[in-house]
């Protein structure tokens, strides 16, 4: 898999596909969507689609393809091989989501939990087959949350399209597991060809599994938390674990701020415009504003 896009460019989203099999266009499809790296604190989380022709349903399951988590490495990159090879009939897509991206997104002003965020993009990935032209009638989804509500949800996006989510539908749907594989796939490259946007000294690359709860992860954490700048891009500060380690192991910033008795009553944005009355009863501007010849505004 080629994935030069995302190590010229890994603080966002990047989007990989395959060509479309031009008996896609034609033939009515059956579309399978699932993720990789949801859960780890290290790396990016890859959502997937992989799509056939109905009437070739039975020569994608012949590849013996299944859920990700129970293959070895080997056999998901052996089995997205052929999948490659099989390219007459079989299409993917993909959406590579950064650390950066997960946690700026959750830590925002607006909040975008991951849920929302793994919906919309499973959404987009839907939406992209069917504006490359894929004949998609059916859709089958391993859940995020609630089965029913996602399903609904996806429904209505889709109107003319049979949607099927369910638990565990990389196990179930063959489709699904393709999916699966081509986002494991992914992911498993992205992470061990991070490249690193901070020059950092003695990088250790063993990271352990990249789970929260795995105590190579937490060391290695702790061994490459800045005092004052933090983590890496390729650690999702956002999550629990790291935040902890942060509390611990970073340097307390103190925020120039109006005193608490300055703060008491605020008033309306506006009242920072002088008018009639303010001319009349002019009041002493902070020092924050002063020591930086900040006058208040007479016009805009």
């Amino acid at each position: 898999m080629d994935l030069s896009e995302l190590e010229r460019d890994n603080t966002g989203r990047c989007r990989l596909s395959s060509p479309v099999p031009a008996v896609c266009r034609k033939e009515p499809c059956v579309l399978g969507v699932d993720e990789a790296g949801r859960g780890p604190v290290l790396g990016p989380m890859v959502y997937a689609i992989c799509y056939c022709p109905l009437s070739r349903l039975a020569d994608l399951e012949a590849l013996k393809v299944a859920d990700s988590k129970t293959l070895s490495e080997s056999e998901r990159e052996r089995l997205f091989a052929k999948m490659q090879e099989d390219g007459d009939f079989v299409g993917w897509a993909l959406d590579v989501l950064s650390p950066n991206l997960i946690s700026t997104s959750m830590l925002g002003r607006v909040k975008y939990n991951l849920n929302s965020l793994s919906h919309d993009t499973a959404t987009g990935l839907i939406q992209y087959a069917l504006d490359q032209g894929v004949n998609v009638t059916q859709v089958f989804v391993d859940t995020v949350g609630m089965p029913e509500t996602y399903q609904k949800r996806l429904q209505q996006s889709f109107p003319g399209i049979e949607v099927t989510v369910k638990a565990k539908a990389d196990a179930l749907y063959p489709v699904v597991s393709a999916a699966s594989i081509c986002a494991k796939v992914a992911r498993d490259q992205a992470v061990k060809n991070w490249q690193f946007v901070e020059k950092l000294q003695d990088l250790d690359t063993d990271y352990g599994s990249g789970y929260p709860n795995d105590p190579k992860t937490k060391v290695w954490l702790k061994e490459h938390v800045e005092p004052v700048f933090g983590f890496p891009q390729f650690v999702r500060f956002s999550w629990r674990t790291a935040q902890t380690i942060l509390e611990k192991e970073a340097k307390d910033v103190i925020w120039e701020d109006s005193a608490p008795e300055d703060q008491e009553g605020l008033g309306k944005i506006t009242s920072y415009f002088l008018n009639e009355r303010s001319r009349a009863c002019p009041r002493a501007s902070h020092r924050y504003f002063l020591e930086r010849g900040l006058e208040s505004a007479t016009s805009l």
